[in-house]
């Protein structure tokens, strides 16, 4: 079944409402991984057409994703990301590791929006942002798209690049599942353990007891809550 093209209607409607200006789209990428940061882009788009096929990263093959996002760089009125590092998401928990990049994207970019469209239903961001969330926003709403696309591109590429960096991340083949639990990662993690690249308190490692000593255990109570990505059990 073909998905409709994203459109402007939201940045609209936030326009009339609101009288905002600058409205930045805001999506994430790599909130379910094992390994690596979640990343996080904020893109302010206007009201231009879009390039031809931009919608959810995840609807585009990753040839096509990258070609489309060398065109969405050019094409956007300005786009930036934030990280937040493995070491961030266990000692704060994903909701606020995801504010922290977020916060991150939003204030490199060169101005400040007057108004963010959030991807889901929770918004983690906040205040002092004025925040609409959309539920896939990423597959309705241009600048959302523009951000999935980049913040995708981005981050697969960050996972390729330390992949290549040598034979101890190679084998865990971040370069094709970007530290998300492919059965090639999970048999490099019974095997050698985690690396320092790794989330150290989600509970896949409740499944490897030989590394199980190495989970850390979150004390906050925003920190510890449960985080649906990083606390389903797993099967190895």
């Amino acid at each position: 079944m073909p998905y409709e093209p994203p459109t402007h209607t939201v940045e609209r409607s936030i326009r009339a409402t609101t009288g905002a200006k600058i409205i930045a789209g805001v999506d994430e990428v790599g909130r379910g991984a094992w390994a690596g940061p979640v990343t996080v882009c904020a893109a302010v788009t206007g009201l231009r057409r879009p390039p031809v096929g931009l919608t959810d990263s995840k609807l585009i093959s990753p040839k096509r994703r990258a070609e489309l996002a060398e065109e969405v760089e050019k094409w956007v009125t300005s786009h930036a990301l934030g990280h937040a590092s493995p070491e961030e998401i266990d000692e704060l928990g994903m909701t606020a590791a995801l504010r922290l990049a977020a916060g991150r994207a939003l204030d490199a970019l060169p101005v400040r929006p007057d108004a963010v469209i959030l991807d889901g239903k929770h918004d983690y961001l906040g205040q002092p942002w004025r925040v609409r969330t959309v539920i896939k926003g990423d597959q309705s709403c241009i600048a959302v798209a523009a951000a999935s696309v980049l913040a995708k591109v981005r981050r697969d590429a960050m996972m390729a690049e330390l992949a290549a960096e040598s034979a101890q991340y190679a084998v865990f083949g971040f370069g094709e599942n970007a530290g998300y639990p492919s059965p090639v990662h999970k048999a490099a993690l019974r095997q050698w353990g985690p690396t320092p690249y790794h989330r150290l308190s989600w509970s896949y490692l409740d499944a490897l007891p030989q590394w199980r000593h190495l989970k850390k255990i979150r004390i906050s109570a925003e920190a510890a809550e449960l985080e649906s990505g990083g606390q389903l059990g797993f099967d190895f």
